[in-house]
């Protein structure tokens, strides 16, 4: 955690230093237009891209207000990743986790961008550091889509249509393949499984897909973990199979103790 309660990630990398500033601009594309008898009305659009602007400190030496989980880096790694980010045509998560000093959480962003451009500045006031203003775009999934048409058995005759999407949703439940996702401060499997599947009782699957990074309590994630989300159809499974081995268990521990104690057994099995 940022010595200021503030942590940046751009995709699997965690900037060492917090940017000062944070600009957010969250567009829309409504159309306003004139009628000839009515004046100017306004034409109401899906949202636009959200675009995001920092500039961050890339520090030369090592800063005890700085922040560097995998050991200090000097400015040219975090230069070079910058530049992958821009050159591999490919979006990535950016992440802000925020926490007042007194340890309580406040609302995190996790969002899917792209790197639009960066400039770097070297100035003699900021000594061997640099300064690394950085641009960044929401990105949306998008692709084809498949439009089946049937007959319709009405008294009409006239046909339906329907669409089915060929493309994940950007923060819709249910991933048909499996995904990535950095942990950030105030998570729980619960509420990634929520997030992911539409049900956070699907939280075992992920479990199970992340043992080695989690260890052996499930309860306890960290913020920069990257955790596995297995395919929805692979959640359903792995829940299914919990859930009766759960139930196995129940019986068992029923059979053995009876009563209060058999209770006792069986919420510690489904937890």
């Amino acid at each position: 955690m940022g010595k200021n309660g503030y942590d940046f990630y751009l995709n699997k990398c965690q900037l060492p230093v917090a940017p000062e500033k944070l600009q957010v601009k969250i567009n829309n594309a409504n159309k306003t237009v004139t009628l000839i008898n009515d004046g100017e009305v306004n034409i109401l659009k899906i949202a636009a891209l959200t675009d995001i602007e920092f500039e961050c400190r890339i520090p030369q030496t090592r800063y005890p207000f700085a922040v560097y989980p995998s050991g200090f880096r000097e400015a040219a790694y975090y230069l070079d990743y910058f530049e992958q980010l821009k050159t591999g045509r490919k979006p990535f998560q950016f992440i802000v986790s925020r926490t007042l000093p007194t340890g309580r959480v406040l609302f995190s962003t996790n969002m899917k961008v792209s790197m639009e451009n960066y400039g770097v500045t070297e100035q003699a006031k900021d000594g061997f550091d640099l300064m690394v203003k950085i641009k960044l775009k929401q990105y949306r999934d998008y692709g084809t889509k498949m439009v089946s048409i049937k007959s319709a058995e009405t008294a009409d005759g006239t046909a339906s249509a329907s669409v089915t999407e060929t493309r994940a949703a950007e923060s819709g439940p249910a991933p048909e393949t499996p995904q990535t996702y950095i942990v950030v401060k105030g998570d729980c499997l619960y509420t990634i499984a929520r997030k992911f599947y539409g049900d956070g009782a699907k939280y075992i699957a992920i479990y199970e897909a992340n043992k080695d990074v989690i260890g052996g309590n499930p309860n306890r994630i960290y913020p920069g973990q990257e955790l596995i989300i297995p395919s929805a159809e692979t959640a359903v499974l792995v829940t299914a199979s919990a859930r009766t081995r759960s139930g196995k268990t129940t019986e068992n521990a029923k059979g053995f103790s009876g009563g209060a104690a058999g209770s006792r057994i069986s919420q510690i099995s489904m937890r």
